[in-house]
Order: structure tokens, then C-alpha cells, then sequence
């Protein structure tokens, strides 16, 4: 506004020479005069805008200057990215025993609260982290069998309801792009866990994590990996990973040739995508497990405590290294018009060392009642009072084979935001998955049954309004799972997996006071929000 009426006034000082020559009655002493006057004041307005100019020019600079200090903090802080999700659970369970015990759960309610994080260092460094809360409703401990009855350990955390805690689920460092080449370097707690084809009955339609779902394990480790691309447009990209992780750590061992050392757990393979296209994926995955324990470090000292007691006694024994465990799975999953489905095969081999692999509990028992001092040919009349007549007394050192096959589909129903699935999984006498960081709530995880399991389920988008967050999603999720187990010991790689169709394993599993679960049933619905 100033620098408006300075404008105006110069330009009616200008124009007033040529309204005094107009008007014909000064003389030229007083134009002169009247030159002078003006040419003083317009000095003095000239003075008075640089004046002016020069201290808007000086608070411009230090607005600018300003605005450069606070970017920088903006930039800082832009490089963090944070969204997260929320899940509320109601489960319905109800399991009925080889020999009709009845297992139980009206209602379990439990809440899951993850934060994720991602922020560059630098053009091809960056890292990511996700941090979990699980916890049942009134609870701040596991409620009573879930897990299959396993306490906490590092190969669970995060994934079974436990405390209100917010822990660490993932955190690792990628750095890409090395050498300017289409190769990569990774370490950190792995993104291991729900696999796929999880995202399709989770409802995420992201792929969640890097090995199929039969490796579905929370653990520490690293990998190397290797893009390209096919050069055809319908095969697409492709990568192949080393991974290599530790399973379970052991600590400072003693060497005396006297003290039970147990060898860290350690695995390593290869996860391959061949090819993915759009919709289209085939993954094949080969890993090893060396050095396998017979129970991990569970959280609890107390559990740890009676764990370390012999079977006779009603533990596991005393910890030990038990051999190795060779897995393999293939995953094909694709989408035709609004049908998603998906195919899996998944192989499983023991190598156990001369503590033995699927020992037969009776056999347990006998050899910690010798260990207690009873006489070998005093066992068999023992066990026979037991019920139990032809006990397997060495270990099981024979390499078993199991095989596993999931198949299954969605139908989306994107106009009413609906879509409807079904799932059915199948595991043979020795099947084993690498799965105690599964998402199932009462058994030790879907894919680990020997046995069938059927699902159905349906995912409703709700309409919450427009999405606020690029993240945003809304939605209630809703099915049943029905299980036929056709042998004990799902998931479980130390004991002889007992036929629930021979009669003389029956007779066993009735002596050793064992019902497992032959079929159960389980509902589920679930709250989901994602921001």
C-alpha cells in the first residue's frame, strides 16, 4: 500500500511542471524555484522507497532463510513413514478327543495392534520395522492351549496372544541396487511370517512375506538376492534369495567333553520367484534346519525348569540337539476374471542323529525309567501294567518323509465389496511345517495338520467413506475351519505320530493317558483396520 501512494505521488510531481506552464501566470524565477522543490522532494521519496525496499528486501531474506532451517526438519521428518493396523478378534472352538474328551472355547476375544516404519538413508539403504501387541481380552499371559499349548519363545513372539507389550516383530536393513546391478543385500529380523498365499484369505492382497506359508517363523537372519526380468511380457520378473537365519541360540558352551552342549539352530536355502506377472506367481523354496532341538528356550524359567525333567517325570528331558529337517514347497497362485486361486505342494525330510526323530513315547518312558535305576528287564513288566506291550526302546534314527497340498480359492465380488473363499489343506503321517508363527488361533497351525482341514470364509469391505490414508482399508473378516486329524503329534518332530485308525496305537495312547484331538471345529470373526 505504501509503495502505491509513493507511485502516485511521484507521478503528480512529475505532472506538475506541465500544469504550471498551462496555466500561464508564474514567472520563470518561480518555475525554477518550483524545479528545486521538486527535484528535493523527489530525492527524499526516492531515499524513502529504497529505504523501504531494502528492509522488505531484508525480511524477505529472512523468511526465506527461516523457511530453509525449518526444511531441513521437514525433510528429516518426511523420510519416516508410518501406518499401521488393528485387529479385533472372537474365536469359537470346540475339539473333541481320540477318546471323547471334549476341548472347549465359547469365546476368546483378543486384540492385535502393529505399527510399521520404513525411512531411507540414503538412495538404496533403507530400513524397515514393524512392532506388535497381541494379547487376549483379560489377560496378560498365553490363555491355556494355544500354540498347542507352547509358552513363548523366539519362534512365536508376536504371533501368540501374550501380554500387552509392543515388541519388536521385524526390523532389518535393505541395501539395493549394489554396484548399480539388480542385486541386494538384507539383514535384520525377517519378514518370515505369513507368506504366501496368505494375503489372499487374510484379506491384504499384498504378498506379506518372503518364504511360502509352510516356513511361517519369526527369526533373525540374512539374505542375498538377484532381480531380472524373463524379456517376454507375459513371464514377467523374477528374483532368487539366499537365506540364511538362526533359530535358536544356545550361548556360551562348555567344552569339557562332560556338560550337555546343545548347537545353535541354524537355517539356510534358497526362495525363488521364477516368474510374476500381475496376478500371476510361482515361487519354489528349498531350505535345511541344522542341528534341530527337542524343545526351544521357552520365556519361562519355571516351564524351562520342568522341561529340563525326564518323560517318567512328566518333561520333555533334558535339551538336545536331535538332527536336521530338509523342507521344499511350490506355491502357484493367479487370478482369472474375479476368481484368485492357488495351488501349493510342500515336502518334508528327517535326518536325525542318534538322539532319533518321531521316538515312540512308550520308549521315552521306558528309557527315563532305566535312567531312574529301573532294571531294563524290569521295564516291560512296568509298561505291561501300563497296557503298553511292544515299547520301541532305541530312538527312531530313520529318515521319514511327509508331504503336504493346499489348494484354494476367492471369488470377489467387488460391486457389493464381497468375497467369498475356500481353502483345503492335507498332510500326510510325517509331515512337518516350520509354521509356530502361524495366524490360526487353537491348533498349531492349518498347514501343520496330519490330516485334513476345511475352511470357508468371507472378507466384507465396509463403507467407512473416502480413504484419507493411501493405506486405508476397512473390513470384517468371517469363516469356519473344520478339522479331521488323521495322526497325533501335528507340527511336533520329536514323537512318533500315532495312527487315530490302528488299534494298537490306540491302546498306547490310552496307557500314556493321551486323547488328542481328533476333529475339531473353529469359528471366527474378525474387526480389521488398516491406516
Amino acid at each position: 500500500m505504501v509503495k502505491k501512494i509513493s507511485m502516485l505521488a511521484l507521478a503528480g510531481l512529475i505532472a506538475l511542471p506541465a500544469v504550471a506552464s498551462a496555466s500561464g501566470g508564474a514567472s520563470s524565477n518561480d518555475l525554477e524555484r518550483k524545479i528545486e522543490e521538486l527535484s528535493m522532494q523527489l530525492d527524499q521519496l526516492k531515499a524513502q522507497m529504497a529505504k523501504g525496499s531494502n528492509a522488505d528486501l531484508s525480511e524477505l531474506q529472512e523468511s526465506v532463510s527461516d523457511l530453509e532451517d525449518r526444511s531441513e526438519a521437514w525433510d528429516l521428518s518426511a523420510r519416516f513413514k508410518f501406518y499401521g493396523d488393528y485387529r479385533a478378534r472372537l474365536d469359537y472352538f470346540r475339539g473333541t478327543g481320540v477318546f471323547g474328551t471334549v476341548y472347549k472355547s465359547d469365546t476368546l476375544w483378543t486384540n492385535r495392534f502393529r505399527l510399521n516404519m520404513r525411512v531411507k538413508a540414503t538412495d538404496n539403504v533403507e530400513f524397515k520395522a514393524r512392532l506388535a501387541m497381541y494379547k487376549a481380552w483379560g489377560m496378560q499371559s498365553t490363555p491355556q492351549g494355544l500354540s498347542n499349548g507352547y509358552p513363548i519363545f523366539d519362534g512365536n513372539a508376536t504371533r501368540t496372544p501374550a501380554d500387552s507389550a509392543l515388541r519388536v516383530d521385524r526390523a532389518f536393513v535393505n541395501w539395493n541396487n549394489i554396484g548399480g546391478a539388480p542385486i541386494w543385500f538384507s539383514i535384520g529380523r525377517r519378514p518370515t511370517t505369513d507368506g504366501p498365499p496368505a494375503q489372499m484369505r487374510m484379506g491384504t492382497d499384498e504378498r506379506m512375506a518372503t518364504p511360502v506359508a509352510y516356513m511361517d517363523w519369526p527369526f533373525d537372519g540374512i539374505s542375498a538376492g538377484y532381480a531380472y526380468r524373463w524379456g517376454t511380457e507375459a513371464m514377467g520378473t523374477g528374483r532368487i534369495r539366499f537365506c540364511y537365519g538362526r533359530g535358536f541360540e544356545d550361548g556360551l558352551e562348555a567344552q569339557d567333553g562332560i556338560s550337555n552342549t546343545v548347537d545353535d539352530t541354524d537355517f539356510a536355502g534358497l526362495s525363488w520367484d521364477v516368474m510374476k506377472k500381475g496376478d500371476r506367481f510361482l515361487n519354489i523354496q528349498s531350505f535345511m534346519a541344522f542341528d534341530v532341538f527337542n524343545y526351544p528356550a521357552f520365556e519361562s524359567d519355571f516351564v524351562n525348569f520342568g522341561a529340563s525333567m525326564s518323560p517318567a517325570d512328566g518333561g520333555f528331558g533334558p535339551q538336545m540337539n536331535i538332527g536336521n529337517l530338509l523342507h521344499s514347497s511350490l506355491v502357484y497362485q493367479d487370478k482369472m476374471a474375479d476368481i484368485n486361486f492357488f495351488a501349493v505342494g510342500g515336502w518334508s525330510q528327517s535326518d536325525p542323529n542318534d538322539n532319533g526323530m518321531f521316538n515312540d513315547a512308550a520308549g521315552m518312558i521306558a528309557q527315563g525309567m532305566m535312567a531312574q535305576g529301573v532294571p531294563q528287564n524290569q521295564v516291560p513288566g512296568a509298561l505291561g501294567m501300563m497296557g503298553i506291550t511292544d515299547p520301541d526302546l532305541a530312538a527312531h534314527t530313520s529318515s521319514e518323509s511327509g508331504y503336504s497340498v493346499y489348494v484354494g480359492g476367492r471369488y470377489d465380488i467387488d460391486a457389493i465389496g464381497l468375497k467369498v473363499g475356500l481353502e483345503y489343506n492335507y498332510g500326510s503321517e510325517y509331515w512337518i511345517s516350520m509354521a509356530p508363527g502361524h495366524d490360526d488361533m487353537f491348533q498349531n497351525a492349518k498347514l501343520s495338520t496330519r490330516g485334513s482341514v476345511y475352511e470357508v470364509y468371507g472378507i466384507y469391505d465396509l463403507p467407512t467413506g473416502d480413504a484419507i490414508s493411501k493405506y486405508a482399508k476397512t473390513f470384517i473378516r468371517f469363516g469356519y475351519q473344520r478339522y479331521e486329524f488323521d495322526y497325533s503329534g501335528s507340527a511336533d518332530w520329536n514323537l512318533k505320530p500315532y495312527d487315530y485308525g490302528n488299534a494298537s496305537d490306540l491302546a498306547t495312547m490310552r496307557a500314556l493317558g493321551m486323547d488328542p484331538i481328533e476333529t475339531a471345529d473353529q469359528i471366527y470373526l474378525t474387526f480389521e483396520a488398516f491406516f
